[in-house]
């Protein structure tokens, strides 16, 4: 559960909101200043009052789309003005970057009346490549969407009305035909007549539900002609029949979509409809019935709710960036009910295909193959942006609606580009934590970053924390914090009644290293002693430690007790650096001051080893201030070796040394000085040759990179601990805590990482 302070501060704190504007051109030296404003503009300036359509072309208006809003319908809040709505908008500007790479500028409007809206946003045409409306009260919204898609030569779309829409008429593609139901003799009902329900009506017909076929209910009942309530986008869907309630409705229906509030459908009501129901139940944030209350009643329905956490997650993340995404590409003047048919059609058919590794491993190594509880593909599905956007650009092109036609094999080439694998990949490690779900042992319970970490985590649902510490001051310490402990275990070393086991078990680990009996009671007593004997014993998945502790401190300790894991010479440690559209594992920059050739080596098979388990194939360069034996010095030697012993090793790892980073990254130096060179990608993972080049690296990364960097992630041990240093915040735990149960879930498989 997010709690209200902790939005408020993640809102708030360091930068207020959450996006920026950025310059996608380097403009730092007097003459870029110049090309960039006067005299530079003036020429791409000209090139546009000759031809309006050069706009494209010199300038960002082809990824750029307003998000547009008045405030009167915001999720959760109702009608609250534009101002109120902002966060939210801001939010799905978000969203449109991370998962298809559009530019938005959020515009909240003050105006309620249609005219006004339509108006404002038709001025504003020439600044924008497309336009989403978003969270506008019924029927205006949908009068605004109406009359600009009239007026305007840009892609509108509306959100509300269509996305989670599109997703629904996705999965009931699949659900009919697991079915054997044909969808022009379908009885179909829909629970919700706002704008969601109505949106679903559009695309019902449109998809060749006959009217006779399809009742409209809301809170009211059926929507009939002989009402007076309603507007005339309900009317276009009313049914003069004697099914007056939705319960009448349901009798031998075949499919029940709810576009309404939680609780709505009863079990009495699944169990009369007709044999295998489709049972579409997408309220937010309560399903208008349980996924599993649903298959209770009737074990032959197809179910969806709008939950993730459910098979079958109809959410509107599956659609409205992709589908616009693809009207951006070729430059579409609008985006038809035909162009959204084919996007849900791409979506029905990508859930029949063999899904990727990375997403099965990312929902816990569980089988995801179609059928009744895999309808849709998840979210997390890095196909979904290239097979959905190029379904809309190619029927945008077969309408004539596109002004750039595009090669469909090009299309795709450069949606896959667009894709990446940088930032989604800690989304992809956070359902994997969920699956796995470790029991986590945090020996510094009073500290203020790791209880905030905890509540993150169990929020979450990706650890069972357990906090050390005396429990009257772990209790007080989160009282102070406003966080709620419910659930999570504190067990003080001090009076557990695991202490002498721990103890004897400690004894005979290190009783032949000077260490007595008195000693090893004494040591155990010391939270980070007793954490890492829980974690020797068995009593706890993961160990994270050192928040507040000197780093080497927290590490003499994991190497007492832990220890490396067989095989394996040395403990190293890396670090996952994520770029919007890159992954990089830097390794060793935490741990192995002055690593040997063979120690090298091993710390580049691990670093190597790990990549493979989050899914990136590694391209691994042992880096040098030397190029291919350009210096003969014992520190490049040593590269050198280390390369030849890590190739010996593992003959189909791609791995090259010694080399400088600007050639390891820069495939047009290697081809045209090094064309020998075994890197046909350039490198993911670059092994430093020493701590201090490594740590120097990282922190300059850090400091001046557009980067989220997770770790120190240690590898090599013999069970999965994690040190932090000191003053990390919070979400650096939290992160530590993902790839722990990555390497939990990977020891049970394919061996240690």
């Amino acid at each position: 559960m997010i709690r209200r302070e902790e939005a408020l501060e993640y809102h708030a704190g360091d930068r207020a909101g959450k996006v920026a504007v950025t310059a996608s051109k380097s403009c730092v030296s007097p003459r870029e200043v110049r090309l960039a404003y006067l005299p530079g503009a003036v020429f791409p300036g000209q090139e546009i009052a000759d031809d309006p359509a050069a706009a494209w072309r010199y300038t960002a208006r082809g990824n750029l789309v307003a998000v547009v809003t008045n405030g009167t319908a915001v999720p959760g809040l109702g009608d609250v003005g534009p101002a109120a709505a902002k966060p939210i908008q801001e939010g799905i500007a978000v969203l449109f970057k991370r998962l298809a790479d559009i530019d938005v500028f959020d515009l909240e409007l003050d105006a309620t009346e249609p005219d006004r809206l339509v108006e404002a946003v038709r001025m504003l045409e020439p600044t924008f490549g497309g336009i989403n409306l978003k969270d506008i009260r019924a029927p205006e919204g949908l009068t605004v969407y109406d009359r600009l898609r009239e007026t305007v030569a840009i892609p509108v779309f509306h959100e509300n009305l269509y996305s989670t829409a599109v997703v629904a008429i996705a999965g009931l593609m699949n659900a009919l035909d697991l079915a054997d139901k044909k969808v022009d003799a379908v009885r179909i009902v829909v629970c919700g007549a706002g704008t969601i329900g109505l949106g679903c009506c559009r695309l019902l017909r449109a998809m060749g539900v006959p009217a006779e076929n399809l009742l409209l209910y809301d809170v009211h009942g059926l929507i009939h002609e002989d009402r007076d309530d309603l507007h005339g986008y309900q009317r276009t869907f009313a049914r003069n029949v004697d099914a007056r309630t939705l319960a009448e409705g349901l009798r031998d229906a075949d499919v029940v979509l709810g576009a309404s509030t939680g609780g709505v459908l009863t079990p009495d009501m699944i169990r009369s409809m007709n044999r295998y129901p489709i049972v579409f139940a997408m309220a937010t944030p309560e399903p208008e019935i349980g996924y599993d209350e649903a298959r209770a009643v009737r074990h032959d329905a197809i179910v969806g709710t709008s939950l993730t956490t459910s098979p079958n997650a109809i959410v509107d993340l599956l659609s409205f960036p992709y589908i616009i995404r693809g009207a951006l590409d070729v430059q579409a003047s609008t985006i038809s009910e035909t162009m959204m048919l084919a996007a849900a059609r791409s979506l029905a058919e990508l859930a029949r295909e063999e899904v990727p590794e990375e997403v099965i491993r990312a929902y816990g190594d569980a089988p995801l193959s179609f059928g009744p509880e895999y309808l849709l593909p998840r979210p997390v599905d890095p196909r979904i942006l290239v097979r959905q956007s190029s379904a809309v650009a190619r029927q945008a092109m077969e309408e004539g609606v596109a002004a750039r036609p595009m090669d469909g094999a090009a299309l795709e080439e450069q949606l896959t580009v667009r894709l990446g694998t940088g930032r989604e990949l800690l989304r992809q490690l956070v359902l994997k934590a969920r699956q796995v779900n470790p029991r986590i042992v945090l020996p510094e319970g009073t500290n203020e970053t790791i209880l905030h970490a905890c509540a993150m985590m169990l929020d979450e649902g990706i650890a069972n924390p357990v906090l050390l510490g005396d429990e009257t001051q772990v209790r007080e310490a989160a009282r102070r914090l406003g966080i709620d402990l419910g659930g999570v275990a504190i067990v003080d070393p001090a009076t557990s009644p695991q202490l002498g086991d721990y103890a004897d078990a400690y004894f005979r680990l290190r009783g032949r290293r000077g260490l007595t009996r008195e000693l090893a009671l004494q040591r155990t007593r010391q939270t980070k002693h007793f954490a890492t004997l829980m974690l020797h014993t068995g009593d706890a998945d993961l160990m994270i430690g050192g928040v507040s502790d000197h780093y080497a401190e927290t590490m003499r300790t994991v190497l007492e007790v832990i220890g490396p894991a067989e095989g394996v010479e040395r403990i190293a440690s890396l670090h996952l650096v994520l770029l919007p559209k890159q992954v990089f594992v830097l390794a060793d920059c935490a741990v192995n001051i002055d690593p040997d050739a063979r120690q090298m080596a091993e710390i580049g098979l691990l670093s190597a080893q790990l990549a493979r388990s989050l899914g990136v194939e590694p391209s691994v360069a042992m880096l040098s201030f030397s190029n291919f034996g350009s210096a003969e010095h014992a520190l490049a030697r040593k590269v050198r070796e280390a390369t030849r012993i890590a190739h010996e090793r593992d003959p189909e790892l791609v791995i090259e040394g010694e080399l400088q980073l600007a050639t390891a990254l820069d495939g047009d130096i290697r081809r045209r000085y090094f064309p020998f060179s075994a890197l046909t990608e350039d490198a993911n993972v670059l092994i430093f040759p020493d701590l201090q080049s490594g740590n120097l690296a990282l922190h300059l990364l850090e400091a001046l990179g557009d980067a989220v960097v997770v770790g120190p992630v240690l590898t090599g041990t013999r069970k999965p601990v994690h040190v932090i240093q000191y003053g990390a915040p919070a979400e650096a735990v939290v992160h530590l805590a993902t790839m722990g149960a990555l390497q939990i879930a990977e020891r049970g498989g394919r061996g240690i990482v």
